[in-house]
């Protein structure tokens, strides 16, 4: 049996990366992460953030957490459960249950933790958890922590999802998704996997981290989007994407919010999220609630880049979001097409296995809503010629 130090010793191919000086992980920014940022002294074009509305250096986002630090302090020193609960962890469950139009709302400390908190405690012994096989990697992870056994059914396919749930006719099924997923872009089939679900006595909880800010009215996820909140058991958000912070979030009813301050391990036994960031949730609600405006203009942007992209023949799969694919193939093209458009002055994450298949590499790129058709201008000229240089268009 080989050791740990010998196990990790094996692990070679990050630094072979590193060696050909294609390693695109890890890359430091200089400053606040806005359109334009800073890289090794250099501005560069920001395309691969999630800050979809442009609030993480908002001004009056920054002046509420900078107020939440003069009057709470830098942190709670202890967990939700115990001493960590201040007034402004409940105001900002206020704030979200009003905003989510749901009876609760609770609190984690990141959209990780909540997803793990919330599907860890909700499946019992006895229970199935079907999710989609694109599902991102914390519905995996908290499946993994719960009791109940996990069922994937291939990527939006609804024939696959019933076929799945039918084999289990008469058992306790949750089915978990990605309202919008994180690596494609395209949107769950939400109304047609809540009538699967109802056919077969399923329940319905979506994670919503893309979604929150970005799609259904004024920007309050997909079952808004779907006009079918009464169908689904709770939506799962994230503060670290268009709510400018970090910590993750549960809207659903009191019933299930009581259960889960008394059960959800992820709650119970992690620190607080730090006033700050609870501030800054508030008020990037309360600026989305009055700037609809930027969820409208952040889809025009989206509308004008998609069209532009396929006009140049690259393939960009089914998305529908803000989040759009540019599909390299083998996952070298990922790397050698991110560090070539950096240096070209635009910003793109590369995607890889086990994200992805091994033959689906691809650029994830994220637009904000403060880019501006000039900025993707410019960023489709450096793509063209990075994709023909590369080969994928």
């Amino acid at each position: 049996m080989k050791s740990v130090a010998e196990r990790v010793a094996e692990f070679t191919e990050a630094r072979r990366v590193m060696a050909m000086g294609l390693y695109p992980y890890f890359r430091e920014i200089e400053g606040e992460q806005g359109t334009i940022v800073t890289m090794n002294g250099k501005s560069v074009l920001m395309m691969g953030s999630n800050n979809y509305l442009g609030l993480t250096d908002h001004p009056e986002v920054k002046a509420a957490a900078q107020k939440a630090i003069d009057q709470y302090g830098t942190g709670c020193a202890g967990s939700r459960f115990l001493n960590g609960t201040l007034s402004i962890h409940t105001e900002c469950e206020e704030v979200l249950a009003d905003f989510m139009g749901t009876e609760a709302s609770l609190v984690y400390s990141t959209g990780f933790m909540a997803n793990q908190g919330v599907i860890s405690a909700l499946v019992g012994r006895d229970s199935y958890i079907i999710i989609d096989k694109a599902d991102h990697a914390s519905i995996i992870d908290a499946a993994r922590l719960a009791y109940g056994k996990t069922i994937k059914y291939a990527h939006n396919d609804m024939e696959d999802l019933e076929k799945k749930l039918s084999a289990l006719s008469g058992k306790l099924c949750i089915i978990v998704i990605d309202g919008v997923f994180s690596m494609e872009g395209d949107i769950a089939k939400l109304p047609e996997i809540c009538d699967i679900a109802e056919k077969y006595n399923a329940e319905v909880i979506v994670d919503d981290a893309h979604a929150i800010g970005v799609i259904g009215e004024n920007g309050t996820g997909t079952a808004s989007h779907f006009g079918i909140g009464d169908k689904i058991l709770g939506t799962i958000g994230t503060f670290s994407k268009a709510l400018a912070s970090i910590g993750g979030f549960i809207a659903s009813s009191e019933n299930i919010i009581h259960f889960l301050r008394h059960h959800s391990r992820a709650l119970i036994f992690s620190a607080s999220p730090p006033p700050a960031g609870v501030a800054a949730v508030i008020k990037a609600v309360e600026i989305i609630k009055r700037e609809p405006e930027r969820i409208e203009r952040l889809m025009e942007l989206t509308a004008y880049l998609r069209n532009a992209l396929k006009q140049a023949n690259f393939n960009i799969g089914q998305s529908e979001t803000p989040i759009i694919p540019i599909y390299v193939g083998e996952e070298m093209n990922a790397f050698k097409a991110c560090m070539m458009l950096q240096a070209e002055g635009v910003f793109v994450n590369p995607v890889i296995s086990p994200a992805v298949p091994p033959d689906k590499s691809l650029l994830r790129l994220s637009l904000m809503s403060t880019l501006t058709e000039e900025n993707l201008d410019f960023a489709m000229e450096k793509l063209i010629k990075v994709g023909k240089t590369l080969g994928f268009i």
